[in-house]
């Protein structure tokens, strides 16, 4: 169910009409008994008027003692529908009257805020044109909100373009088709059509794919976490002084945050490696190219009910997930850069792939809703077969700040390209609209080879599951009404790539977190003294203990502010640089991962230096800063 201030409007609505209804029939029913038990009545009366031998007389006196017993009981059930029928009246009106002025209220809100994020969008404007800006950048406005190198003036397009997405839905329409007809339909274009006709014996990876069960871990890890302390603390009334500021910016108490870092996030998106070590034996590279767009789906589903953010990492914080046991795999991250807060993330896996990223969150609050977009190319290499596919990730959109139960919804494009073969999946993320009779949370997409013909068909939601339908046929449909033209695919019957692990018992009161963010903070043996694990004010909010956790933020963040002064103030004074950035940057030296331009991308990233998983071995941990 969504649960959207729209729905629940309407289906209180609904539920008023309902109700006055079948006041109106009950009623209705009070006036039919009242002169059905009238005539009863008259009837019996008129029988005891008639001369009629001893033994009937006996009957009738039963049958009218009888009429009597029901006239008695139906007057109370009469009386009582009555009194129902009052209260339910006087308090629909109360509940319309509520209604009515909630409505309004919330319009209210909802224009005075636009209002504010005009203003302040025009102030900013205003502020960027102003004569003699660009020789003097006060220190203030470099501070402030909205200082990138690329010259923020793009505020108006992202806007756009988050709206333009919503009205193309769909761009294609698939038919199945039986197995036994595309067999006549493909003639014998090659064993591979062949193979996909009789559907049944497809390659058995990608059947596998979703159903292999978690391996067991020798370690016993934690199930639970102390249930969230229920605090009560309007987020709006920290919020409303900031429209249209970095998210990283705003001084947020833990009552909104959940008990992770951004680090653990990151790391979270490996939830479904599975995937991925299932790819690994794909002999398809298209095949493969359905697991990974699968994978890349899969990490938005711990989203759905997390509405919570996590910390912000402080600056050389590191997280390392050491899980070779089960799953396979070790993962690294660091947060590079604190303005913008960046953070680069390695994984290997034995079972021979690797992945590597690096995300800027760039975190624009804009009024009713947060727009939060995760900048950097994330990369994935299957080490036996040189694929290597590149894709970003789509924007995602908190609604509700203001009133309302917070909601999240993913929206935009991803496409994934192996550049080892070329090919690519498109995948679109359907924004949810209160109009449209999409499904919400719907993902749709098509993978097509290197030559440009589209292979597969990717459907499902990015918080439940995702298939792949292998396509025989493609053709062009008649235009639409509105003369846009949509391609026609017939495929096989869909299979299941993937499937949402269910969330674990009580998760509601753990903060919506999945199985394996609830190990993510477990205190574990040998972590970097700068593991996300063992920062303080993190550790107290977990507890439950949010007023010390707060105070222990403040010392933190005081901390690092003071550590950065000491950086910038041990730089020459004139070493050429300009910007707070750029000094900020030379100052700055990541420990485990450095800048490097990306082949691929042609971007500057962030990429593993190695040494870390030695050091652990070791257990000299002399290099890590003392950050906590």
């Amino acid at each position: 169910g969504n649960n959207h201030g729209l729905s629940d409007k309407s289906e209180l609505h609904q539920t008023l009409k309902n109700l006055s209804l079948k006041l109106d029939d009950l009623g209705t029913c009070n006036d039919l008994i009242a002169k059905h038990g009238a005539a009863l009545q008259r009837s019996l009366n008129e029988l005891d008027g008639l001369k009629i031998p001893p033994e009937s007389g006996e009957k009738l006196k039963a049958v009218n003692e009888r009429a009597t017993l029901f006239r008695i009981t139906s007057n109370a059930m009469i009386n009582a529908c009555r009194d129902f029928l009052e209260l339910a009246e006087l308090h629909s009106r109360k509940w319309q009257r509520a209604l009515q002025y909630e409505q309004e209220q919330r319009a209210h809100l909802e224009e005075t805020i636009e209002q504010l994020a005009k203003q302040h969008n025009s102030l900013e404007r205003a502020f960027r044109s102003a004569p003699g800006r660009s020789n003097n950048p006060t220190k203030s406005f470099s501070e402030g909100s909205l200082s990138t190198q690329k010259g923020e003036d793009s505020e108006e397009d992202e806007d756009t373009e988050y709206f333009d997405a919503m009205e193309d839905a769909t761009s294609f329409i698939t038919v199945i088709t039986e197995a036994k007809e595309d067999r006549k339909a493909e003639g014998g274009t090659g064993a591979g059509s062949v193979d996909w006709a009789s559907s049944d014996n497809t390659s058995e990876v990608l059947d596998a794919a979703s159903l292999v069960p978690k391996v067991s871990s020798k370690v016993k890890r934690r199930v639970s976490i102390p249930n969230k302390p229920n605090y009560s603390l309007n987020l709006w009334s920290i919020m409303k002084n900031c429209i249209g500021r970095e998210l990283s910016r705003i001084p947020m108490p833990v009552n909104f945050n959940e008990p992770l870092s951004m680090l653990q996030r990151l790391t979270e998106d490996l939830e479904y490696h599975q995937l991925l070590d299932n790819a690994v034996t794909c002999a398809s590279s298209v095949e493969q190219m359905c697991l990974v767009a699968a994978f890349s789906v899969s990490s938005y589903s711990t989203t759905v009910h997390r509405i919570a953010k996590p910390f912000n990492p402080m600056l050389g914080e590191t997280f390392e997930l050491d899980r070779l046991d089960d799953m396979g795999l070790r993962s690294l991250c660091e947060q590079v850069s604190h303005h913008p807060p960046s953070a680069a993330h390695y994984v290997c896996s034995k079972h021979g792939w690797s992945l590597w990223q690096e995300i800027t969150i760039s975190s624009k609050f804009r009024g009713k809703y947060i727009s939060i977009m995760p900048l950097g190319a994330i990369h994935l290499e299957f080490q036996a077969s040189g694929n290597h596919y590149v894709w970003r990730k789509s924007t995602s959109t908190v609604h509700n700040i203001i009133v309302g139960k917070l909601w999240i919804d993913q929206s935009g494009d991803i496409e994934i390209v192996n550049h080892k073969t070329n090919d690519r999946c498109q995948l679109k993320f359907l924004p949810y609209s209160y109009f449209s009779k999409e499904a919400a949370r719907k993902v749709t997409g098509v993978v097509s080879d290197g030559q440009g013909k589209a292979q597969y068909v990717l459907s499902g939601s990015w918080d439940e599951q995702m298939e792949c339908a292998k396509i025989v046929q493609s053709s062009p449909s008649s235009p639409s009404s509105d003369g846009k033209q949509k391609t026609v695919y017939q495929t096989l019957p869909a299979k299941l790539l993937w499937k949402k692990y269910p969330l674990p018992e009580n998760a509601e009161n753990m903060y919506y977190f999945s199985e394996l963010a609830l190990t993510l903070n477990e205190l574990e043996d040998g972590v970097a003294p700068t593991d996300s694990r063992l920062r303080p004010d993190q550790r107290l909010m977990e507890k439950g203990r949010w007023d010390e956790a707060n105070a222990e933020k403040q010392r933190l963040e005081e901390k690092q502010r003071s550590t950065r002064r000491r950086r910038l103030e041990s730089l020459t004074p004139s070493s050429g640089c300009s910007t707070e950035a750029e000094k900020e940057a030379d100052a700055y030296l990541p420990l485990w991962f450095e800048k490097k331009r990306d082949p691929l991308t042609g971007e500057m990233a962030c990429i593993y230096k190695g040494g870390y998983w030695e050091a652990k071995e070791r257990q000299d941990w002399h290099m890590c800063p003392n950050i906590f």
